[in-house]
C-alpha cells in the first residue's frame, strides 16, 4: 500500500482547502485511514480518521466543526476538507493507513498507523 497526499497550498485566513490521500497497491476499504498534521518541533497531532469498519468518524478537538472527512471508493481516495482555515491550521499534512485494519486506533495513537504519505503543506496566513 503506497499513500500519496495532494491538495495542499497557501490561503488566507478563513479560507477552505480540500486535501487528498490516493492510494496504491491495494484496495483502501481495508483499511481506516488517518489524518495527521505536524509543524516543526512538535509531534504528529491527530487531526482525522474514517474507519470502514462501521463508517465511525473522529476529529481532533482543534478542528471540530470546521473539517469533514469523507472517502471515494471509486477512487481509492480519503479527503480532507479543511474550512475556515486559521494560522495555526499550518501545517505539513499527512495521511496515514491504520495499522489495526478497518478500524481508527484510539485516541490517535501514531503507532497505530503506518503507509505514511510523503505529507502536503498548507500554509494560512494573511
Amino acid at each position: 500500500l503506497q499513500l500519496v497526499e495532494s491538495g495542499g497550498g497557501s490561503v488566507q485566513p478563513g479560507g477552505s482547502l480540500r486535501l487528498s490521500c490516493t492510494a496504491s497497491g491495494s484496495n483502501l476499504e481495508y483499511y481506516a485511514v488517518g489524518w495527521f498534521r505536524q509543524v516543526p518541533g512538535k509531534e504528529r497531532e491527530g487531526v482525522s480518521c474514517h474507519a470502514t469498519s462501521d463508517g465511525s468518524i473522529f476529529y481532533g478537538d482543534s478542528v471540530k466543526g470546521r473539517f469533514t472527512i469523507d472517502r471515494d471508493s471509486a477512487k481509492n481516495t480519503v479527503y480532507l476538507q479543511m474550512n475556515n482555515l486559521q494560522p495555526e491550521d499550518t501545517a505539513v499534512y499527512s495521511c496515514g493507513a491504520s495499522l489495526w485494519g478497518m478500524i481508527c486506533p484510539s485516541n490517535f495513537r501514531l503507532d497505530g498507523y503506518g503507509f505514511w504519505g510523503q505529507g502536503t503543506q498548507v500554509t494560512v496566513s494573511s
